[in-house]
């Protein structure tokens, strides 16, 4: 029983932790989540398989 309470209170402060970043974001937007902005997971410089976009062209860099 201590080990889920503890697993809860741990996974309520993540979302929480979330939840303010969103909140305290201009437009709840997160900063640099393609993954195509990444050189060490698109190597081959592939355009994002979320948004579309080429690593150039994504506005956060």
């Amino acid at each position: 029983m201590e080990l889920f309470i503890i697993t809860a209170v741990l996974l309520g402060v993540g979302v929480a932790g979330i939840a303010i970043k969103i909140w305290a974001k201009k437009d709840g937007k997160f900063a640099g989540t393609c993954a195509s902005q990444s050189p060490f997971l698109n190597k081959d410089n592939e355009p994002c398989g979320f948004c579309g976009k080429m690593p150039e062209d994504c506005e956060n860099k």
